[in-house]
């Protein structure tokens, strides 16, 4: 058994974020609809340190709230991965990551890879400047359908604070690899997130 930190996860960190529309069912777990893909890497003083590949859906909540619903994500920590599908119905995999982040003034640069041992996932580029925005609120809910580590529906919230501004985001999916439905969908839109604080309850 892995080990991992009791919830809740009092997390720090970067994230790069674009929002696409599917415009077409690819199965059940991915229908038509409104997505964001994201890169993530979670630094001290977190309680785990790691990186992280998401795509995630929206929905609502039994009561009508606006949501989203994790379908697709990579991790390269066990102790992750073990305590997203366990706490909270998270169905993390693993994978390997490539990262490289570069500043100039208030421009940051960033080049990313995922991929597993049998093929590559992604690869992204991004630019931005929210290290010069102020420092602003959020929170959010998740709603995760049960898996065998968490039967139950997860109910998560989200609530925290980051700098954030919207970026460039160049996303390459491969057409082989988990996310190939996405080459064709539509982006809609992208931002950073520089330095967020974030509690996953």
């Amino acid at each position: 058994m892995t080990a991992y930190p009791p919830a809740p996860w009092h997390m720090h960190g970067s994230l790069w974020l674009s929002v696409l529309r599917l415009r077409e069912d690819v199965d059940e777990h991915h229908p038509a609809g409104q997505y964001g893909v994201a890169l993530v890497s979670y630094e001290a003083p977190s309680p785990l340190t790691y990186r992280e590949l998401l795509l995630a859906r929206t929905t609502k909540t039994p009561e009508g709230k606006g949501a989203v619903t994790i379908t697709d994500i990579w991790v390269d920590s066990a102790a992750s991965q073990a305590g997203g599908r366990e706490l909270w119905a998270i169905p993390k995999q693993l994978c390997d990551f490539e990262a490289e982040t570069a500043t100039r003034g208030p421009l940051t640069s960033a080049r990313w890879g995922a991929s597993t041992a049998s093929a590559p996932i992604v690869t992204a580029r991004f630019t931005d400047v929210s290290r010069a925005a102020p420092r602003v609120p959020f929170t959010g809910d998740v709603v995760q359908p049960g898996i065998a580590e968490h039967p139950d529906t997860a109910f998560v919230t989200m609530k925290g604070s980051a700098k954030a501004l919207p970026c460039r985001a160049r996303w390459t999916f491969d057409p082989q690899g988990p996310l190939g439905f996405l080459a064709g969908a539509r982006q809609l839109g992208s931002f950073r997130m520089d330095r967020f604080r974030l509690s996953f309850i």
